[in-house]
Order: structure tokens, then sequence, then C-alpha cells
């Protein structure tokens, strides 16, 4: 079967809300990698998704609170794979994946976390007040963090990972990379600087970078 005919009878075991099932995106994954490699940009960037805080939404107000919460998700995802054309899978009960293909790394962190703040904001309309609940994404690429599809789901998990380590709410790279960013932006200075800080607010240092940054994109948000 040719690739494109392959990838399209892929797509088609998608259910009404355009998730494919975890075997059926391992499927896309690979198809669209195929396909990548006949094109000049040859890149694909994977987005793997986590719903922080389900079992407690579930175990304080009901497991009808935390359907709330994955349908609120289910929703967003679907708009957001629409419109830019990627591929959605549900790959477990509260964790998602998207494929985006031709796009960077660097754009992808910045799509992700503007999709992070949507479903943030999603779910704040269908959970009840005081019920915290948020998203955390980890992002990989190929060829930058693998040149294989079967290792991009691990990236992506250990990216996946590192958010939570973060505290969640959060989009997380590859350890490799989230080092390779520090080390590359910040003099040997402001990082000693940082990691003081860090020790006397008892938390990490990557935690204190994103509320630098969130400080940054709402500062230039207004304008």
């Amino acid at each position: 079967m040719p690739r494109t005919e392959q990838l399209r009878a892929v797509r088609f075991r998608a259910d009404k809300d355009g998730c494919l099932s975890a075997p059926a995106f391992s499927g896309a994954l690979i198809a669209i990698w195929k396909e990548s490699r006949d094109r000049p940009e040859q890149q694909v960037t994977l987005l793997l998704l986590d719903i922080d805080n389900l079992h407690q939404l579930n175990t304080l107000h009901g497991r009808d609170a935390g359907d709330r919460a994955i349908n609120a998700a289910i929703a967003e995802l679907s708009r957001t794979a629409k419109r830019e054309g990627w591929t959605l899978g549900r790959i477990g009960g509260d964790e998602f994946a998207l494929i985006a293909p031709g796009m960077t790394v660097e754009a992808a962190f910045l799509r992700a976390d503007g999709l992070r703040r949507d479903i943030d904001a999603a779910f704040a309309k269908v959970v009840a007040k005081g019920q915290r609940c948020t998203v955390s994404i980890g992002v990989a690429n190929i060829p930058r963090d693998t040149k294989s599809p079967e290792e991009l789901m691990r990236k992506a998990d250990l990216a996946l990972y590192a958010a939570k380590e973060q505290g969640g709410d959060s989009v997380g790279l590859t350890p490799a990379d989230d080092m390779v960013l520090k080390s590359s932006y910040y003099s040997a200075a402001q990082l000693g600087r940082l990691k003081g800080l860090a020790e006397r607010k008892k938390t990490k240092e990557a935690v204190l970078l994103r509320e630098a940054l969130e400080d940054v994109l709402r500062k230039y948000d207004r304008e």
C-alpha cells in the first residue's frame, strides 16, 4: 500500500473526536515519518500531554469532575489538531499525543505553551472553583532528539517527565535540550544567582525560569 494510502487508512480509524487509538497513532507516526523523508523540511515533532492532578480530582470531587476535565482537553486538542493539520491520538486514559510534521522543536515548544494555557482555560470552565486541574506537555523532535519514530515517543516521555518535575502545568524538552538552553543563554554568574535563589525559595531553578518567562509574556501581551 502506498504511504499516503496507508496514512489515510490509519486516520480512518479515528473516533468521533478525531482521536486515534494508541496502536493507530503509532502507525500514523511511522507513516508520517516515512512521508517526511521525501520533504525538504524532514522534521517530525511529537507533543505528549498528560493531565496534572486528575487522580486527586477524581478522589476528592468524583469521577464526573475528572470526566469533565478529560472531555474539555479532548475538545481543545481536537480543535488544535484540525486547525494545524496535526494528528491526535489518545495514548492512555488522560494522556494524549500530537504529531506536528515539519515543525522545529523551538516553534513547537512555543506552540505547546500556548496550547497548555488554552487547555488550562478550558479546565477552568468545567471544574468547580478551587479545583486545580492543569496539563503538562513534553516535546521531542526528529532529527534533533532522535532518528526513529519509535525512539521519538520515548524522548517525548522523558520531556513530559521533565515538565512534571518542574511542578506540572509546564512544557518540557528532553533533559539534554533543557541543559543546552540554560548553558547557551545564561552566564555562569546568572546561573549561580539562580541556583542560590532556588535554594532560598526551596524550589527548582526551572520553576523560577518559567515564572520569569510568564512575566515577560504578560508584559508584551499588554502592548
